[in-house]
Formats: C-alpha cells, structure tokens, sequence
C-alpha cells in the first residue's frame, strides 16, 4: 500500500490539509499522527507540487481510519453493548440514505449514527429514518435525521433512472435484482401489463429492453413519477401511464406477461403464521387481482405474482393459492416457478412466483 505523507509543522497542519485537498493528493484513509514534539506527518496520495512540506516520509505501520459505522463509534467512545444496538444496515437510493432503527432508539444517538453515515458516503446529502410503509398505496413513513433534509433524488440501477421523493414514494432497495431480472426476461416487441406500477419499478427495465409496457398506479404522486421517469429514461413511447386501479382497466388486445408487484395482491395469506380466519377473508377479498390479470392474458402468457409467505411454507402456500383461483376462474396454469425476493420480516419472506398460463 502507498504509505507516504509529509512532514509539517503542527501549526501549520490545518492550512497544509487545505492545499494537500485542493491539489487532491490527500489520502483520507490514513489518519494524520505526530511525528515529533512540533510536526505532523499527513498522508499523501503523492508527492505534493504546491504545497510546501519539511520532509517526505514513507510510513512503516500507516494509521488507517477507520472505516466502518463500528469502528467510527468505537473513535467516539461507543461501549460494545450500544454499538451492538445500532443499525446494522442501511442503503443509498440516490442521494439519501434509508436507514431503520431499532424501536425506542434514542434520538441523540440516531443523530450520530446518520452523521457517521453521511461521512461514509459522501455522494449522500441526507438521511431518512424509516418506519415502515401503510396502506394500498404504499406511503412511506419517514423523518429527517440529518443532513440537507432534500428527500427528492435520482436513483441509478443497470443504467435505469429512478426520479422519485423517498419522503412521498416507496422504493425498497432489496427488490434491486428482480428489477434487473425483469430487463431480463422480457422480450423485445413483448406487450406487458404492469398492475402496480409505482414509480416505474418493472416498468422502465422491460420496457429499456423493448417492452411496450401499459403501466397502471392508482398513487397521483407516484402516477407523477413514473410519467417523469419515462420520459427520464427516453422510453416514454413504449410506456402508457394509466391513473387508476388496475382491476378496472379494459384490455382490448390480449398481453403477453403480467406483472403484479404489489406483494400483498394475494391477500394476507402469507404475512402471518399461518391460516388465520382473517387470512382466508383477505384472500377472498383479493382474488380479483389475479383474476384481472389471467384476463389481461387472454388465455396464453406469463404472470408475476409477488406475495408474503412464512418462509417454512415458501412457495407451497402461495402456489397453493394461486392454482386455487386460477381453477375457480377456469384458468389453465402450466407450470409455476418460485424464488425469494428477500427477507420481509423476521421469519416472513418476500417472493415471486413465475406463473404460465396456458403455453406460455
């Protein structure tokens, strides 16, 4: 590893980081350490051109910073104990970084975590507390922990552009590869019934691969997104933006494949721990949302039913459901493949099933 650094005088450390910066030659992964009574070593990336220096050194044992959440509270004087209770994870969607913290977290340290967090990415500008989505329409439930508090940005994935307010819209990152997977598996000329369009999730991938894709969103603030982001990504042509609920869209020309990403559109079968009598009423309840999109199908194609399952019962129960409304609506189901999303919650999984009707 390149371990150099510069030798300054300890009051002139601060005006030195300046120049080392502005020549862009300071390496921020070592720390700056003494190197006798009156002078600093700082790491350089290279020898400096502008700026002055007493020496140039090559360090035997380089201080690194450190460079994870841990370790940053560890600089801080974190104990084990509460280091243990912070989050673990989080994600950046553009510029913001989502992260979820733990129940009664306390608010003091939710600040120093998001602090610590947007020095580890730089590119963020904010971050968002998150505490979990409601309803049909998928709002989010978020507040502003630090930084800018700008919740609108644009968010990059296999070169799709995602334009959207992460303080108005849902986007859940660890549904990214089934996003990709639906670039994909489409077919160029395909024609694609998108149920639960959001901001474009399915919709702008298959239709970047040469889907004609009619995308339905009931949500106005996402309806808004997902227009922008067609036009954002050049594919407005092979996108048709409809305001509304998918089940009362008429279909005059039969679809290709069907895509259903609303996890809950089999009802809530899948998100408790088995068969509850309210599980059976929300089933009944839901129904219809496969049904509109066997008809959508006119009898040959591919659906994609995104659903909640306990993970021990993953993909049978769902499946189970499935063939149960396709024979209630008379519907010829060829053959169903399974795979896990990602995990929803603590023994819960989020998956998709790839339904053929008819032949494909």
């Amino acid at each position: 590893m390149n371990a150099l650094a510069v030798v300054v005088p300890k009051a002139e450390t601060e005006a030195k980081l300046d120049g080392l910066e502005a020549e862009g030659v300071y390496d921020d992964a070592r720390k700056i350490r003494a190197h006798d009574a009156d002078r600093a070593e700082l790491p350089v990336l290279a020898e400096p051109r502008a700026t002055t220096f007493d020496a140039l050194i090559e360090q035997d044992d380089p201080t690194i910073r450190a460079t994870g959440l841990d370790d940053r509270l560890r600089e801080r004087g974190w104990d084990e104990e509460t280091i243990a209770a912070a989050p673990s994870s989080w994600a950046v969607v553009g510029d913001v970084v989502l992260v979820t913290f733990p129940d009664g977290y306390d608010a003091a340290d939710r600040t120093a975590v998001s602090e610590i967090l947007l020095e580890l990415h730089g590119e963020a500008e904010t971050v968002l507390a998150r505490d979990g989505v409601h309803g049909e329409a998928r709002e989010p439930a978020v507040t502003v922990v630090a930084g800018s508090g700008d919740t609108e940005t644009i968010h990059t994935e296999h070169g799709t552009k995602y334009a959207l307010d992460l303080a108005e819209v849902m986007f859940s990152p660890g549904n990214k590869a089934e996003r990709t997977r639906m670039g994909e598996v489409v077919r160029e000329g395909e024609r694609v019934f998108d149920m639960f369009a959001g901001v474009g999730y399915f919709a702008l991938p298959m239709a970047r691969a040469g889907a004609s894709v009619t995308a339905v969103e009931r949500n106005p603030t996402a309806f808004r997104y997902l227009a922008e982001n067609a036009q954002l990504n050049g594919v407005a042509e092979r996108v048709s933006c409809m305001l509304g609920d998918c089940r009362e869209y008429e279909v005059t020309e039969p679809f290709d494949r069907v895509v259903m990403g609303y996890y809950d559109s089999l009802g809530s079968h899948g998100s408790g721990d088995g068969g509850s009598e309210r599980d059976d009423e929300s089933d009944g309840a839901r129904s219809d949302y496969l049904a509109a999109a066997f008809d959508a199908l006119g009898g040959a194609g591919v659906v994609h039913v995104h659903t909640t399952c306990p993970e021990d019962r993953f993909p049978a129960r769902a499946v189970e459901r499935v063939r149960a409304i396709a024979d209630e609506y008379g519907v010829d189901v060829s053959g169903v493949e399974s795979r896990v999303v990602k995990s929803h919650s603590e023994g819960v999984v989020h998956g998709v099933l790839d339904v053929v009707v008819g032949d494909g």
